[in-house]
């Protein structure tokens, strides 16, 4: 039993050294078959991305001021001619008031046959 445990430590220390001396512990490089593709590897934007700043953006540093916009002068708006007037129409004539409730008169009932 005092044996068994010696070896496992004394097996488990030779692992742990073993791999220590490996740049990354990853298990798929030892199966990975696939050949790097032939030819030149050439920086596709050597200056950089077109269109795309280079460095720290001028508003993220400290002390920035943001431009001061000119402040554009108000244009004369020009003086609208004044519409002309409606003419007037006539009021209509007024209609008769409805019959108060007492005055109301029903239609006749339909003739029985």
């Amino acid at each position: 039993m005092h044996h068994r445990r010696i070896i496992l430590i004394a097996s488990l220390l030779a692992c742990g050294l073993t791999f220590s001396g490996c740049s990354t512990f990853d298990p798929t490089e030892w199966f990975n078959t696939k050949k790097p593709l032939v030819g030149d590897r050439k920086a596709v934007f050597p200056e950089g991305v077109p269109g795309v700043p280079q460095g720290v953006p001028a508003d993220l540093v400290q002390g920035y001021q943001p431009p001061v916009e000119p402040v554009p002068e108000p244009r004369p708006v020009p003086a609208r001619p004044k519409p002309k007037p409606q003419p007037k129409q006539a009021a209509a004539p007024r209609a008769a008031p409805p019959p108060a409730q007492s005055e109301q008169v029903f239609p006749d009932p339909p003739p029985r046959r």
